[in-house]
C-alpha cells in the first residue's frame, strides 16, 4: 500500500520536472547569449543545477540554473577578462558561497531591504532590455550603455533594422504575453517554449534570412580555468567580481527560496544548506567553465504549479537537458536569435516592478527612492556600484527613521522641565538644538534626558555644550542684574546725600 500511495507523488513530480525543462531550455539557452558566451554553457549550468544542487538539502522544490538577473555582471566580466577568466569568477564566488553557508551566515542575507533587491532586479531588467531590444530588431547594439540608451530613438525609427528579425523577436514577445491567457494550454505548454517553437518553425517555413543559434556541443564547450586564469585573481577587480557574484547569486537564491516556500506547504528553506547547495553548484560549473547559477523563481514556480512534491522533480529536469542537448543538439541550431531576445526582452521586463511602484510610493515614499535610485545607478554605472549605492542609502534612510527626537515642555515649580525623548543622532542634531535655542531665555531650565533610547557622542557634546552656554548666559545675566541693582542703590544714595 505504501508503494501505491507514493505513485501518484512520483508521477506529480515526473509531470512538473518536464514542465521545468520545457521552461528551463529556452531561457539557458537566451540567458548564455545575453550574457556573452557559447549557448552550451547556459546549458551545462541547467543541468548542474538539476543533476547536483537537485540531490542537495537546502530547499525542496526551488530550481537553480542560469539566471537573467546575472547576466549584466557577467557579460560586464567576460567583456573585461575575457571569456577564459569566467570559470575562475564562478568557481571563486561558489567557494565564497560554500563559506558563508558553513559560518551560518545564510539567514543574514534576509536582513537586505527589499526595495535594494528590487531595485536591482530593475536596473538588470532595464539593462537587459536595453541591449536586447537591438538583438531582437536585427540591429548592430552600440558597445555602451549611454550609447544604448541614446541609439534607441534612431532604433525606433528604424534605422539600421532588419525586418525579418523584427517580426521574429516581436512576434515572440507577442506569444509570450498571450499564450499565458489562454490558462488550459498554459499549464501544458509553458510560454517561452512555445513562442521559441512558433519562432523556430516560422522561420524555417518562411525560410527567414535571420541568425540562429550556433551549437558545437557540450564537452566541445567545456573550458577548465587553467594556470593563467588563476593567477589574474591578483587583480582586484577580478576579486571585487568575485564577490558581487557571491552576493547577488546568494541573495538572489535566497529571496527566491522565501517566495517559493510561501507556495508550498511542504518543508520550509534551511538557508544556510541551501547557500552550501548553490555554493557546491557554481564550483562545479566554474570548474566547467560554464555560468553562474541562482535559485530562478520563474522555474521553480512552474514547478510548484506543476504538482512537485519531491526534490526528484528538479533532478529529473537536469536528465531532461541533458538528454536532449545529448541526443537532438541539432536542435538548438534552428532557433533564431531574435526570439531568444525577445524572451529576454520579455523577462528584463517582468524584473521591473511596476505594479510595486505606486503602492510603494503611496505608503512608503523612501522605500520607492532607495528602489529607484539603485535601479538608476545600476544602469548608469554597473550592478556592483548600483547595489552599493542602494545599500548605503536604504541604510541612511533607516538611520534617519529610527533617529526620531521630540521636545516636550511642562511647566513645574519655579522651573520649567523640557523632557528629550526618542532617538538623538547626529541626523537629527539641527531639529534638537533648534527646539532648544527657542526656550525662553529668562527661565529657568531643567534638561530631562531618561527618555532618550540612544544618544550618539555628537548629540551629547552638544548637549553638554548648550546646558553650559545657557548657564553661562543665565548667570552672566544674574550678574548683570545685580550689579544692576547695586548701581541703582549707589545712585540712590548718592542723590538722597545733602
Amino acid at each position: 500500500m505504501r508503494g501505491f500511495s507514493s505513485l501518484p507523488i512520483h508521477r506529480a513530480d515526473l509531470t512538473a520536472s518536464l514542465v521545468v525543462f520545457l521552461v528551463a531550455l529556452p531561457l539557458c539557452v537566451g540567458v548564455a547569449v545575453a550574457s556573452g558566451v557559447p549557448a552550451e554553457l547556459g546549458l551545462i549550468t541547467g543541468i548542474v543545477g538539476g543533476l547536483l544542487v537537485g540531490l542537495l538539502p537546502g530547499s525542496s522544490l526551488q530550481v537553480s540554473g542560469p539566471a537573467a538577473g546575472l547576466t549584466v555582471l557577467v557579460f560586464e566580466a567576460v567583456q573585461r577578462y575575457g571569456i577564459g577568466a569566467l570559470g575562475v569568477l564562478v568557481l571563486g564566488a561558489g567557494v565564497v558561497q560554500m563559506v558563508l553557508g558553513v559560518l551560518r551566515l545564510g539567514r543574514w542575507f534576509r536582513a537586505v531591504s527589499v526595495a535594494v533587491v528590487q531595485g536591482m532586479l530593475a536596473g538588470i531588467g532595464l539593462v537587459l532590455m536595453a541591449g536586447q531590444v537591438y538583438v531582437l530588431a536585427g540591429a548592430e547594439a552600440p558597445g555602451s550603455m549611454a550609447g544604448k540608451l541614446s541609439g534607441l530613438p534612431g532604433l525606433v525609427s528604424g534605422a539600421g533594422v532588419s525586418g525579418p528579425a523584427l517580426a521574429v523577436g516581436a512576434g515572440t514577445v507577442a506569444v509570450l504575453v498571450l499564450w499565458p491567457r489562454w490558462r488550459r494550454a498554459a499549464r501544458v505548454l509553458p510560454a517561452p517554449l512555445v513562442a521559441v517553437g512558433v519562432a523556430a518553425g516560422a522561420t524555417a517555413l518562411f525560410r527567414l534570412p535571420v541568425e540562429r543559434i550556433r551549437v558545437d556541443g557540450l564537452l566541445d564547450a567545456v573550458r577548465p580555468p587553467g594556470g593563467d586564469d588563476w593567477a589574474r585573481l591578483v587583480d582586484l577587480g577580478m576579486l571585487g567580481t568575485v564577490l558581487a557574484l557571491a552576493l547577488i547569486a546568494s541573495a538572489e537564491s535566497l529571496f527566491s527560496a522565501a517566495a517559493v516556500d510561501r507556495m508550498h506547504q511542504g518543508r520550509r528553506t534551511d538557508y544556510d544548506k541551501e547557500l552550501i547547495a548553490q555554493g557546491a553548484g557554481n564550483t562545479v560549473c566554474g570548474a566547467l567553465g560554464a555560468l553562474p547559477m541562482t535559485a530562478v523563481i520563474v522555474r521553480s514556480s512552474a514547478n510548484v504549479h506543476a504538482g512537485a512534491r519531491t526534490k526528484a522533480s528538479r533532478v529529473l529536469h537536469g536528465l531532461w537537458l541533458l538528454l536532449f542537448v545529448a541526443a537532438l543538439p541539432g536542435a538548438l541550431g534552428a532557433i533564431p536569435v531574435a526570439a531568444l531576445a525577445g524572451v529576454l526582452v520579455h523577462a528584463g521586463f517582468k524584473l521591473v516592478p511596476l505594479r510595486v511602484l505606486v503602492p510603494l510610493w503611496r505608503g512608503h515614499r523612501g522605500e520607492a527612492v532607495v528602489l529607484g535610485v539603485t535601479a538608476v545607478t545600476v544602469v548608469a554605472t554597473s550592478l556592483f556600484e548600483g547595489v552599493l549605492v542602494g545599500l548605503l542609502l536604504a541604510v541612511a534612510k533607516t538611520a534617519w527613521d529610527i533617529s526620531h527626537v521630540h521636545v516636550e515642555t511642562v511647566e513645574g515649580p519655579g522651573v520649567l522641565v523640557v523632557r528629550v525623548t526618542g532617538n538623538a543622532t547626529f541626523l537629527r542634531l539641527p531639529e534638537l538644538l533648534d527646539a532648544l535655542e527657542a526656550l525662553p531665555a529668562d527661565r529657568k531650565v531643567e534638561l530631562e534626558l531618561s527618555g532618550l533610547r540612544h544618544t550618539d557622542h555628537a548629540c551629547a557634546a552638544e548637549l553638554e555644550g548648550w546646558a553650559a552656554q545657557r548657564e553661562a548666559r543665565q548667570a552672566e545675566g544674574r550678574a548683570g542684574a545685580r550689579r544692576g541693582e547695586e548701581d541703582g542703590r549707589r545712585e540712590g544714595a548718592l542723590s538722597s546725600a545733602p
